[in-house]
């Protein structure tokens, strides 16, 4: 084969990974499309049957569905669907990806925000972490978290490691914790 036989060969293997990858990547955002219509209609349904007023937003990014459900004012009715700790979001949300597992077989990572109160943790979520980096700074050894949900075990761990230091999750269930450490 002739060294420009090779070149015209190589050069439709990788327009057709190309083409492959783009319609995985389409793909992929039409089943996350469809997962966040599934999980809005019926978060709706079950902010109609509450009598609670919400708008919902559905946004596709970073390979997740996110969906936000807000009001123009101040609602205390939303809020009681936070709750405390973020409980009952945390519930909702996995009721959430249950009607998606339902109706399209397969398990969603959807995240759902209610009245922003995950945008507001993650700040606080950010806050601990550099709490900790500084501990571990100040006096070596590791400095052990509360335990928190893995949505935002994530959040932290990601902001331990842009702070340049190391975080491990330990234990089981409701007291799965982080462990930050230098190294």
């Amino acid at each position: 084969m002739s060294a420009e036989s090779t070149e015209e060969v190589i050069a439709a293997v990788t327009e057709d990974q190309d083409e492959t990858q783009e319609e995985t990547q389409s793909k992929t955002a039409s089943r996350l499309e469809e997962e966040g219509d599934i999980a809005a209609d019926y978060l709706e349904e079950l902010l109609d049957i509450a009598d609670i007023d919400g708008d919902i937003d559905i946004e596709v990014r970073n390979g997740r569905t996110y969906i936000s459900i807000g009001a123009d004012e101040e609602s205390a009715a939303l809020d009681s669907l936070v709750g405390r700790d973020g409980e009952v979001l945390e519930a909702l949300q996995e009721l959430a990806r249950l009607s998606v597992l339902s109706a399209t077989e397969s398990r969603s990572r959807l995240v759902l925000d209610i009245n922003g109160y995950r945008k507001e943790r993650a700040g606080v979520l950010q806050q601990i972490a550099e709490e900790a980096v500084a501990k571990v700074k100040a006096d070596g050894g590791t400095v052990a978290l509360e335990p928190m949900s893995a949505y935002e075990r994530k959040i932290v761990h990601d902001a331990v490691a842009d702070l340049g230091f190391v975080s491990e999750s330990e234990g089981e269930g409701a007291g799965r914790h982080i462990v930050v450490s230098a190294d």
